[in-house]
């Protein structure tokens, strides 16, 4: 991430805010987006003990519908969307011939011919183009780009669900994670989804973007007792790594498979067919070569994105995220691996700028919040 060009870069309908209450900005994926507020520890910490808010309004949405819409969606995604009722939404993968990612996104029911997927920021052209053309001749289905439609808050944290019930008039406590219902936040209509990329207890409201800054600073506002503060995207990717969430570009992308990336929970393998299947059921059968693994430094030292990894000193793999994390307090991250040497305590080392430095392999998720 690099400081912004002026006037060169996409602004979510909150960036005057963001200007407003002086965050750090920069340009990600295209988009001037806040990276820290008070700085990215304390604001991870928030989130962890109280409460963060943060804007993701950069992420895009692409609807499918028609009465085919479920066919299409089955056919370009890995999980089973059959499985889903309307309000229900689930973690899937958009994979190539080969099984490689070409996104991860979240599928949403919002009818039974009508289906939401959000997709990340920076491949929302790239993953409409790919829908548009592998859902040609399936029947009656058509998909829209509607990112312009969305702006995306996300209430995350142990006081998430206490601070949004004082906006709104629906019953968010009975809103089932990766469920969502429709209703009012501060008087504007919108979508609530307990979903969420922390590790917290959260809610994500799609609201329209003209409505936008009223939301957010109403939840601000009703979460300012609470200790609830705005958070950036430093601290939105130190606590993903810390709750193991994979991130597109750094631990997965178009030449990594969904099981290399330790993600064959989001395979509905029961289902027909689907673009990479063969290749995925192939690999189910007899294993990959590689594999991503969690990781703890075992000295003083930080593993980041890029670091090569060794194995009886010879290189076999590659640092995709790292970072000392501010509440766990030690050097984690995760890696590709070669499968054998993926059990836990299994030890290898990082080059750290031409220093070997020992690292471990440990379960994920690194943090689990308690129920």
């Amino acid at each position: 991430m690099t400081q912004p060009a002026s006037g060169t870069l996409k602004k979510t309908p909150l960036h005057a805010r963001h200007r407003a209450l002086g965050a750090r900005m920069v340009d990600f994926a295209g988009w001037d987006m806040p990276v820290e507020y008070t700085g990215i520890v304390d604001e991870h910490m928030a989130v962890r003990t109280r409460a963060g808010l943060f804007d993701v309004s950069h992420m895009g949405e692409i609807e499918i519908a028609g009465a085919d819409a479920l066919k299409a969606v089955q056919h370009i995604t890995t999980n089973d969307a059959s499985r889903l009722s309307t309000n229900q939404a689930q973690y899937s993968a958009l994979t190539t011939s080969t099984g490689t990612f070409v996104d991860d996104v979240l599928t949403y029911r919002l009818a039974d011919d009508h289906f939401m997927l959000v997709v990340n920021a920076s491949n929302i052209i790239k993953d409409f183009n790919w829908i548009s053309q592998n859902i040609q001749g399936i029947g009656d289905a058509a998909a829209v780009n509607t990112s312009s439609r969305y702006a995306l808050i996300a209430l995350q944290g142990p006081v998430a669900r206490e601070v949004l019930q004082t906006l709104t008039g629906v019953d968010v406590a009975r809103i089932k994670y990766y469920w969502f219902s429709t209703g009012e936040v501060a008087g504007v209509r919108v979508t609530i989804s307990r979903t969420g990329y922390t590790g917290e207890d959260g809610f994500e409201v799609f609201a329209p973007p003209s409505a936008a800054e009223r939301v957010w600073d109403a939840i601000l506002q009703a979460g300012k007792s609470g200790g609830v503060v705005p958070a950036g995207l430093g601290a939105r990717d130190t606590l993903r790594l810390e709750a193991a969430m994979r991130l597109y570009g750094n631990d997965m992308d178009e030449t990594t498979t969904v099981l290399e990336a330790d993600l064959g929970w989001i395979v509905g393998w029961k289902k027909e067919e689907f673009i990479g299947a063969d290749v995925l059921r192939a690999q189910k059968a007899s294993g990959t070569s590689r594999k991503l693994v969690g990781f703890e430094m075992l000295e003083r030292a930080i593993g980041r994105h890029g670091y090569d990894a060794y194995v009886g000193g010879e290189k076999a793999g590659v640092v995709t995220s790292g970072t000392q994390t501010p509440y766990l307090k030690k050097a984690i991250g995760m890696a590709y691996l070669p499968s054998d040497r993926t059990a836990a305590g299994t030890e290898f080392e990082v080059d750290i700028r031409g220093r070997r430095t020992k690292a471990a392999v440990v379960p994920l998720p690194f943090y689990k919040r308690a129920k």
